[in-house]
């Protein structure tokens, strides 16, 4: 059972950038993360997507729920320039699917943008590409949908995928890229996600969780995959790739996020829902929830 303090403040529904903490409800811990994300406003909030709503780690010690909702985001991704603006999919409390829809005031409150194709769809795996917003990835039930409008409306663009995670590239539009848990590795699109091939042959014949691109320098990639034992690094586009030495106390690590503001900072998210930070990108962890 999940242990939750409701505590109940003055007044205002969001966090500022003065670190006043306003109109959230203080939990105890994280339960099943499906994304993670660092304020581009505010460096010392960290945005967990859960099974059971947004959550904010504060300070990296406070955890709070943003707004009423328990809706699972099993897909979840920022606005690259705008802090207020979330995306998100999955399912509602009540079951079902949640459709594609977006916050404008900082994940406290959502409205259903569109249902995507064959939907109300319920994207496992989302992506904006940090060049042109307007793009937007998502996957579902084997077939990766294409949004050219901000999510107003959808395409299906492959239906031959299998995806885990996905995410654009910060300097060329046209690319994307994907974790796979069934052998191919990462793939690599360089037509907006039309066409997809591997990435690394060194990567291939494993489970992949995911892959993170750095925010500034698009050679420098992360990985957590079955072929390096781990998490792994390429600082040249993916060709090659060195293991980093930390082994997460044994967890699997589903997300990585870089703060932009310090981007030599970086935080991980295992599937014990473990919370580690590096403040030398990547080279060493702690754990700090």
């Amino acid at each position: 059972m999940i242990v939750v303090i409701i505590i109940y403040f003055a007044s205002g529904n969001k966090l500022d950038n003065n670190n006043v903490v306003k109109g959230l409800t203080s939990e105890k811990k994280i339960t099943h993360g499906h994304g993670l994300a660092v304020d581009i406003a505010n460096s010392q909030n960290l945005y967990i997507a859960t099974h059971h709503g947004l959550l904010v780690l504060k300070n990296e010690k406070d955890l709070y729920r943003l707004g009423a909702s328990y809706d699972d985001y099993m897909g979840f991704t920022p606005h690259p320039q705008n802090s207020e603006v979330f995306y998100s999919s999955g399912h509602p409390q009540r079951g079902g699917n949640l459709g594609f829809q977006k916050s404008e005031d900082g994940g406290y409150t959502w409205q259903e943008i569109s249902g995507g194709v064959d939907g109300p769809v319920d994207f496992h795996a989302m992506a904006i590409s940090p060049v042109n917003p307007n793009l937007l990835y998502g996957w579902y039930r084997g077939a990766l949908q294409r949004s050219l409008d901000a999510g107003k409306t959808w395409e299906i663009i492959n239906n031959n995928l299998l995806i885990v995670q996905l995410t654009a590239d910060p300097q060329n539009e046209d690319t994307a890229y994907a974790a796979t848990p069934d052998g191919k590795g990462i793939l690599v699109s360089r037509d907006s996600g039309v066409t997809w091939n591997s990435l690394s042959k060194d990567l291939e014949g494993g489970q992949v969780s995911l892959v993170a691109l750095h925010p500034s320098r698009a050679q420098e990639l992360f990985t957590f995959a079955e072929k390096l034992g781990g998490l792994g690094k390429s600082i040249d586009g993916g060709k090659t790739w060195n293991k980093i030495r930390d082994d997460f106390n044994g967890e699997t690590v589903l997300y990585v996020t870089f703060d932009k503001q310090n981007q030599n900072t970086m935080y991980l998210l295992t599937h014990q829902n473990a919370i580690y930070k590096s403040s030398n990108n990547g080279e060493t962890w702690s754990k700090i929830y």
